[in-house]
């Protein structure tokens, strides 16, 4: 995860990242790389993405369920095989993208930005939810839909985490492996990445930041059940709740990053 121009985690056509185990999780990376890209998906493209998305899923959990490994640990391998190819902008992208901001209006685009994206992640998946009750089963599995809202939900907060160093101006070091795990980790925790901390930038995450992102997971998704709410319903409520983690998690990653480094000015 580096911040070039564009697309900066990886492409479908790049080499799987080390720790996928096969087909279905890179199909995975490559839709939640899609989801996560900047510019507007229509509805419509999006509803196909998760509903590819939660059939891959659905093949992955078999094959984990099959070698007895857990749900919680296997949802945090398959976010991590996922999270260097997040699309993340360099700061000169990121104010192109969003008419020229910059400093705290920059940032302030960004979380509205993103809480929008999560927003509507949940609400397509409550309206999914809903379709259910008139679709065989076997059309439509519920959990591996609440595994792709989640895994699409946490791309985007890791995403926004990533480009609000890049407008605070706080670098973080190493290959684009090595910056994903200290993001993904800072996600973990809702906090922003200290790069002078010891152990704050590694290579790879310890047993208590595993467990701290099996449990972030995990509590997004039982956030992301309310989407399994009646008719729209859950769709409302999926939504709202996204948002609201979403600008929680921006406050306090903000406050972070702003006791750590002084915002460059704004553009005159």
């Amino acid at each position: 995860m580096t911040s070039k121009r564009g697309k900066t985690g990886g492409s479908p056509e790049d080499p799987a990242p080390a720790g996928e185990a096969g087909a279905p999780e890179r199909e995975v990376a490559e839709i939640v790389g899609r989801l996560t890209e900047p510019g507007d998906i229509k509805g419509a493209e999006r509803r196909r993405l998760l509903g590819r998305l939660s059939a891959a899923l659905a093949a992955g959990a078999k094959n984990a369920r099959k070698s007895g490994v857990g749900r919680g640990r296997w949802l945090a391998d398959v976010f991590m095989s996922v999270a260097p190819r997040i699309p993340v902008r360099d700061l000169a992208t990121l104010s192109e993208h969003h008419h020229g901001l910059t400093a705290e209006a920059l940032a302030d685009d960004l979380v509205r930005t993103a809480g929008k994206a999560t927003m509507t992640v949940g609400a397509i998946g409550g309206a999914l939810a809903a379709a259910e009750f008139a679709a065989p089963p076997l059309l439509l599995s519920a959990p591996a839909q609440l595994v792709a809202e989640t895994l699409v939900v946490a791309a985007i907060e890791v995403k926004l985490l990533a480009e609000l160093h890049e407008v605070y101006g706080v670098q973080i070091p190493g290959g684009g492996a090595q910056r994903a795990v200290a993001f993904v980790n800072a996600w973990s925790k809702q906090r922003g990445v200290d790069p002078v901390a010891p152990g704050s930038v590694t290579v790879a995450l310890g047993t208590a930041a595993k467990t701290a992102l099996r449990n972030r997971l995990m509590r997004t998704l039982g956030r992301n059940l309310t989407t399994l709410g009646p008719f729209l319903t859950g769709a409302v409520a999926g939504g709202t709740l996204n948002r609201a983690a979403t600008r929680k998690l921006a406050e306090v990653v903000r406050a972070d990053l702003r006791s750590r480094h002084e915002l460059p000015p704004a553009k005159s």
